[in-house]
């Protein structure tokens, strides 16, 4: 009996590896490139927010401390005032001492002891004395650890692909910091927009963890099929509803602040929808692209319409899974105000009329709606370009 040698994915571009450098590099260079357009300085005057003045601190001493555990309201959390003695870690005052006044509450508690890390802003009178307010607990250490933990498994448990994955993911931050939210500061159509940047990320994402294939091809056509689905979806429910940016919590501030540069408000509302769907969109497009080439690996006779029934059968088990994320995801995220919903005892025709809820059900259907609808495009275009010519024939 002879075993048969199983065949890569086949490459989409030319086998030589100079083609693909080229284009990729190209891309790259002209993201670049338009990252640098949209963020050049615009000669506008800076903001209240970016004058001030935070820095690394560490407390010396603490040189008094009426605070007291209150188990009333506060659950045991110390609640008074403390009087430190800091020193400045970084900065224009880098080793100087201030006196500080830490006030604690049951919500804002920053309890803290001699030796401890923290933020402090530096407030400058008009005389030019300046003093220390307190801000909050120094992170960055452990935050930067446990990112360093998780890139440090994701490498080791997956090797060279969990390397290219970290990869996709800085691509896909850098993507959003650099290139949408300028886009959209600047009143470009934020839906073309927010669609033209998921078919970037999902492309690069997709490429680098399974190179220029077939396979990575059908995953990112029907990842942008899905994730459009999920926008339309959005946009028409939101028409009839009506629903838009404006109904958001951050809507007024970005009105005062985001209008005069050219900020549409009204579609941020499906933009976070794409951007929301994004992820399960691509996990679903993925894994029935690789379930369908491993089917056809295994039996490369299959026609392409029993390709795609498998890839129906596969993806249909992702479907509820993937569902359940996104609306798992809203109930987390919102947890302390569903626990308010009951505390209160809010009149059901209230609640379900409520913006915030609304919008919650909305993205949550929305980007569930998009995973459904990938499925079938997905199969239907891996089964096309996957099926072998014995399978097209059939």
């Amino acid at each position: 009996m002879k075993i048969r040698k199983r065949a890569p994915d086949m490459p989409v571009m030319p086998d030589s590896l100079l083609p693909r450098l080229l284009v990729c590099g190209g891309l790259v260079l002209l993201l670049v490139l338009a990252g640098l357009w949209l963020n050049r300085p615009d000669g506008s005057a800076p903001t209240a927010s970016s004058q001030l003045v935070f820095v690394p601190a560490k407390v010396t001493a603490v040189l008094s401390d009426n605070a007291q555990p209150d188990y009333e309201n506060g659950e045991g959390r110390r609640i008074g005032t403390q009087e430190l003695e800091i020193r400045i870690l970084s900065g224009r005052h880098k080793d100087e001492i201030l006196p500080l006044t830490n006030y604690m509450s049951a919500l804002f508690n920053v309890d803290v002891q001699a030796g401890d890390r923290v933020i402090v802003r530096l407030i400058t009178q008009e005389d030019g004395s300046y003093y220390a307010s307190m801000f909050n607990y120094d992170r960055g250490l452990v935050m930067g650890l446990a990112l360093l933990v998780f890139c440090a498994v994701l490498v080791a448990l997956g090797g060279w692909k969990g390397l290219r994955a970290l990869l996709g993911l800085v691509f896909t931050l850098a993507v959003i910091w650099f290139l949408l939210i300028p886009g959209l500061i600047r009143g470009w159509p934020g839906i073309p927009l927010t669609i033209a940047a998921a078919a970037v990320t999902a492309a690069a994402s997709l490429i680098l963890l399974d190179g220029l294939t077939r396979k990575s091809l059908c995953a990112v056509l029907g990842c942008v099929g899905g994730v459009a689905a999920a926008g339309l979806c959005a946009g028409i429910v939101g028409t009839l509803t009506p629903l838009n940016g404006f109904n958001m919590s951050e809507a007024e501030n970005l009105i005062l602040y985001g209008a005069e540069k050219g900020l549409t408000v009204s579609g941020l509302l499906v933009c976070g929808v794409l951007i929301a769907a994004l992820g399960a969109v691509m996990d679903v497009a993925m894994s029935i692209a690789s379930a369908v080439w491993e089917l056809r690996e295994r039996s490369p006779q299959l026609p392409a319409r029993e390709l795609f029934r498998s890839g129906m059968n596969i993806g249909r088990d992702a479907m509820g899974t993937m569902a359940n994320t996104l609306i798992l995801a809203f109930a987390g995220s919102s947890l302390n105000l569903l626990i308010l919903v009951q505390v209160y005892d809010i009149p059901f025709l209230q609640l379900v009329n409520t913006d915030f809820i609304c919008i919650e059900v909305l993205q949550s259907v929305a980007g569930s709606m998009g995973i459904l609808l990938t499925v079938p495009l997905v199969a239907g275009i891996s089964a096309r370009l996957m099926a072998g010519r014995t399978g097209r024939a059939a």
